[in-house]
């Protein structure tokens, strides 16, 4: 499995950050300079904070007693000191007008002198060190309602083909299926290909319903029915499977699952999309709401062609993401043409998450009986590639093997020998 530099996994400081997104709420920021004022206007455009409603003005401290000595105040004030006033005196002015429950982040400066307890008693929530990037302002806050029980918390993986037939889903409900059972965690696997999904087939599942029972439902879907929804796979991978049948045409509008992803993300700790290689308002939406993605591709022109694309795309709508990933499938097929690897990565201008070798034995096997890769063999290569990329999205990092000894299999048969010795003699009574 090939690495990724923590530079091309996003933030440099944060790789593996997790940021949940808020529910609907209202921010107000009150800025003290054009960099700030930019850096708050741009977070309100990032995907986790979607639902909010986030408006930006200069004035700082002054303004906002100033606006909220007539009005009622937001969820949220994002206020930024300059130094220029005592910001102990300032906050205190603030509370005389500001609502009960209302959250308040500081953006300060290197000269601020005031201690972080003295802040965080006159009822700061958080105090971020200026200047600030886009990042800090959705990192700051996002984490102001992260350790609510009410808000969502589950990690999206969105797992998608360049190309029909690549092994996308293949992909998916393997390494769901892995941090299911390596990492311990609730997991869910949503089967978005409506008319062909194989994801029942996959984990030997025929649940009676499933994914087109919560999107075609009259109600907004609750944690009642999607318990009722979800097909048990193991003690913690749980299938909302897709119908598979062309009874009817699966149309939807861009914000048709949302309402499900944001239930299941209340409860579910990772929900991995398979997502079905097409292009329209709901995938796409899909994708570029996924805390990660994933891009399946085989070594050839039209993968090359569409994976960079997908990136190009993906990494424009997700700026304060970490860029999508993407793996090569099927590497190595007997008698095809193929694309270096090497070649891949320097037009993608980054590394493999994986590369995949073409072993028609064993995943067909695996197909046709219903089995994971690590069921039909436990220690195959591909095996351990899908442990590593389980690792990596779940925010764990890879897993490598200790490395063996030379002198491990003699001191192996030396201990055993001693170990065959006769019995301690007993002294005589």
């Amino acid at each position: 499995m090939t690495g990724i530099d923590d530079e091309e996994a996003g933030d440099p400081q944060h790789p593996d950050e997790h940021i949940a997104p808020v529910p609907r709420i209202s921010v107000q920021a009150f800025c003290e300079t054009e960099r700030t004022l930019a850096a708050v206007t741009a977070a309100g455009q990032d995907r986790r904070l979607a639902k909010a409603h986030l408006t930006a003005k200069s004035g700082g401290l002054a303004a906002a007693i100033e606006v909220y000595d007539t009005m009622p105040t937001p969820n949220v004030i994002v206020l930024e000191s300059d130094g220029t006033r005592d910001i102990l005196e300032g906050l205190d002015d603030l509370a005389g007008v500001c609502d009960p429950g209302t959250r308040v982040v500081v953006i300060g400066n290197p000269g601020d002198t005031a201690p972080y307890r003295e802040l965080v008693r006159r009822g700061v929530n958080d105090y971020v060190v200026g200047p600030v990037e886009t990042i800090d302002v959705v990192r700051s806050i996002c984490s102001l309602f992260s350790a609510s029980e009410a808000i969502i918390t589950g990690r999206i993986i969105a797992v998608v083909g360049a190309k029909g037939g690549v092994g996308a889903s293949t992909v998916a409900h393997n390494v769901a299926w892995t941090i299911a059972r390596d990492l311990a965690l609730d997991s869910v696997v949503i089967d978005l290909d409506l008319a062909f999904g194989t994801a029942g087939l996959d984990y030997n599942q025929d649940p009676a319903q499933g994914i087109a029972n919560a999107v075609l439902s009259q109600d907004r879907p609750d944690t009642a029915l999607m318990e009722r929804l979800l097909a048990k796979c193991t003690e913690h991978l749980s299938l909302l499977a897709a119908p598979a049948t062309l009874d009817r045409v699966y149309d939807f509008g861009a914000e048709a699952f949302d309402a499900i992803f944001d239930t299941l993300r209340m409860t579910t700790p990772c929900i991995v999309l398979d997502v079905p290689h097409q292009w329209s308002a709901w995938t796409k939406r899909a994708l570029v709401n996924a805390d990660d993605i994933v891009i399946v591709a085989e070594p050839d022109l039209a993968n090359l062609r569409n994976t960079k694309n997908m990136l190009t795309v993906l990494k424009t709508a997700r700026p304060n993401d970490r860029p999508p990933l993407y793996c090569i499938n099927q590497v190595g097929m007997h008698k095809r043409a193929e694309i270096e690897v090497k070649a891949f990565a320097k037009t993608m201008e980054s590394q493999p998450l994986a590369v995949i070798p073409f072993d028609s034995k064993l995943f067909s096997t695996a197909a046709n009986n219903g089995q994971m890769i690590a069921e039909v063999s436990k220690s195959h290569r591909t095996t351990e590639l899908f442990q590593n990329m389980a690792n990596r999205l779940a925010g764990r990092g890879e897993v490598k093997k200790p490395k063996r000894s030379l002198l491990g299999p003699l001191l192996k048969r030396l201990k055993g020998k001693t170990g065959r010795g006769s019995a301690p003699h007993r002294k005589a009574s």
